[in-house]
């Protein structure tokens, strides 16, 4: 197969676009439940409505078979208390998760009731969860009854909260594993919930972009009745009449950072993920929440490698750290005696940089495979970093290159490319809608599940509120009638999408993203100002004002990453605005405002809402803990639910 650059030289000219140009076409379909988005919440959630006996629509960007952050693989199955091995209770689990800042409880508590109940239906559609074929025999955490691989990635403390004595020898024997992680053969997952999907029926839109809600009568605020879709292969309008709507097209884009060709878009999540959904919610008036929180990016930036690229965190759990001359590392994971943690604890860090300073440990350190017996390089190497999706690519390439587990050392990159910069920063770090204990939005209508929700977790997270969404949209549907959609409302987005192809120069859509980022990273980097903040909005609206409207596209997929620029900004405004609203400083979330520095004082313990009403900002908040008791709760709106954990179990 020959290279973009060799078919250029070689034919002269770009190809012809390969399939046929129908801009601003229409198709409309009616659905009664219609998800936007086919990563792993979307597929849960289309299935689980499809079961109910309803009409379901799934509209996806990719191809649902491998799209979204999850569709690659997954490694672990997390927070499944309710799993026949775990030693925690899923209600008090849940407590134990969401006794943090601004967690979602209501997401934690689906998640510990009902994933391990989720886990076992991907298994009925031929999923790989257990060690069926003996692969493993010996290996540490495998259960010979169940076949269950069991991490200790939680010991006896959450992830989130390491303990003190983390490292101390003994700290996590087995007698003290939770074992609420469950290591899973993720690359099997998403064909098959691609396949469930068509054998129930499910309405599947393959690179089919949603772009906008429809509110009833184009009420902002208003019932969503429905949504607007771009196809990015022939540029077709779709328009989708529905009674209830579910979002599950994840949360953040790139704003902070654009590097394409210089070093490939490395990110730990889909290049789909543009902000597009929460863009969506905001513009039909839903509530947002901890649209303030950001992050430094820690995972890959096209210039950086990823944060646990080398051995030593996530899914090299057990792998031994030792330096150039074999020394060990004093590591948070060596081995399964102390594991329970994904990184080092900040003073860990602060004595292994100081061991390098004073020559106690040389540069590069490495992931010692050869140190580990040969059932655990093979469980780590082949079913961890196999069939996690961020880290395949790598085991592949190795392999190709001739890596011997049993021989060869892994060059770890951390601490010889230094820190992560400031101003390359991630918005993924739990901003989203804000949801109810039936997941749905402050839009009647509008239900949200995985990443789209307020400080989501993993990818059984998204599974398990995927499914939950669906359950409950359906029951919704079945409770309402046909809404009525505004042609108004369709023509200002038909507009909206396809002003870029009635142009033929200007500015593309690279040139617009790399514009964003600037901003970003000049006015929203790691210290705040109110002068700061309201000068990159300026810059923002300027680049919104004068950039936009010279935005064109030849082709749809063009077309479609124009509008994802689009939402980008938009959403990159909604941070900034409610960066300014919260006039404190937060360690929890990644807030450092120099003009109020003091660290998340009393009077700021609460989250921040925003919305859109009649096209302005409407402020609110909410208490730490707003849902309640979580076990009364999640029991009160499932009375009828039926899984493998029950409170009289």
């Amino acid at each position: 197969m020959a290279t973009w650059h060799e078919y250029l030289i070689n034919e002269g000219r770009p190809p012809e676009w390969p399939y046929p140009i129908r801009f601003g076409q229409e198709q409309e379909i009616d659905t009664d439940v219609l998800v936007i988005g086919g990563g792993i919440a979307g597929c849960w959630a289309a299935i689980s409505a499809a079961r109910q006996g309803v009409r379901v629509a799934l509209l996806e960007k990719g191809d649902v078979s491998r799209s979204g952050s999850g569709g690659p693989g997954c490694d672990h199955w997390c927070n499944a208390p309710a799993n026949p091995l775990s030693r925690v209770d899923p209600d008090e689990w849940a407590l134990r998760m969401a006794d943090h800042p601004y967690s979602n409880g209501i997401g934690l508590q689906i998640q510990c009731r009902e994933d391990y109940d989720t886990l076992l239906e991907m298994e009925q559609m031929g999923g790989k969860i257990r060690d069926t074929e003996d692969e493993y025999v010996g290996a540490e955490g495998r259960d010979d009854e169940t076949k269950f691989m069991i991490s200790p990635r939680y010991g006896v403390s959450p992830s989130y909260a390491p303990d003190p004595h983390i490292g101390e020898p003994g700290f996590n024997p087995p007698e003290k594993r939770n074992n609420v992680v469950i290591r899973v053969w993720g690359s099997t997952f998403k064909p098959l919930l691609k396949k469930e999907c068509k054998r129930l029926g499910v309405q599947i839109f393959d690179r089919v972009m949603g772009t906008s809600l429809l509110n009833e009568n184009g009420v902002q605020g208003a019932r969503v009745v429905g949504a607007t879709g771009l196809n990015s292969r022939t540029g077709e309008f779709l328009i989708f009449r529905a009674k209830a709507v579910i979002l599950a097209a994840s949360g953040a884009g790139s704003m902070w950072l654009m590097s394409m060709e210089h070093g490939g878009y490395s990110n730990m999540h889909s290049r789909n993920d543009s902000g597009d959904g929460t863009a969506m919610a905001w513009k039909a008036g839903a509530s947002l929440t901890m649209m303030e929180r950001t992050g430094t990016i820690g995972i890959a930036t096209g210039l950086k490698h990823k944060w646990y690229t080398g051995a030593g965190d996530a899914s090299y759990e057990n792998v031994p750290i030792v330096d150039a001359k074999g020394r060990r590392l004093p590591y948070p994971i060596q081995g399964w005696e102390d594991a329970g943690a994904m990184s080092p604890t900040a003073e860990t860090t602060e004595k292994i940089h100081e061991a390098i300073l004073n020559g106690e440990y040389e540069l590069p350190f490495y992931g010692d495979f050869p140190a580990m017996s040969e059932v655990e390089r093979r469980t780590t190497w082949n079913l961890m970093l196999g069939e996690e999706s961020t880290t395949k690519i790598l085991v592949n390439t190795m392999k190709d290159g001739g890596f011997d587990l049993g021989r060869d050392q892994l060059l770890s990159y951390k601490f010889i490319e230094g820190q992560s910069l400031p101003q390359w920063r991630d918005a993924g770090y739990g901003g989203g809608l804000l949801v109810d204990w039936n997941l749905k939005t402050t839009v009647d209508g509008l239900y949200a599940a995985g990443t789209q929700t307020f400080s989501p977790e993993d990818h059984s997270y998204c599974a398990a509120t995927g499914r939950y969404a669906g359950r409950k949209a359906a029951a919704y549907i079945k409770e309402v009638g046909e809404g009525q959609i505004s042609r108004d409302q369709i023509e200002k987005e038909k507009n909206r999408i396809f002003a870029p192809t009635k142009r033929t120069g200007g500015i593309e859509w690279k040139e617009l993203h790399n514009g964003l980022t600037r901003a970003m990273q000049y006015f929203v980097s790691e210290f705040k100002t109110e002068r700061l903040l309201k000068m990159g909005l300026e810059e923002i609206e300027r680049i919104e004002a004068e950039a936009v409207p010279q935005l064109f596209a030849l082709d749809p997929h063009k077309l479609m990453r124009s509008i994802e620029d689009l939402s980008m900004i938009e959403y990159a405004k909604i941070i900034i605005h409610a960066m300014l609203a919260r006039k404190a400083s937060s360690a929890a979330l990644g807030l450092k405002r120099i003009d109020y520095p003091e660290m998340d004082p009393p009077e700021w313990d609460k989250y921040l809402t925003l919305k859109l009403v009649n096209d302005q900002i409407q402020f609110g908040e909410l208490p730490q803990r707003f849902w309640g008791d979580m076990k009364q709760q999640y029991e009160a709106h499932n009375k009828d639910y039926t899984g493998v954990y029950t409170p009289n179990k």
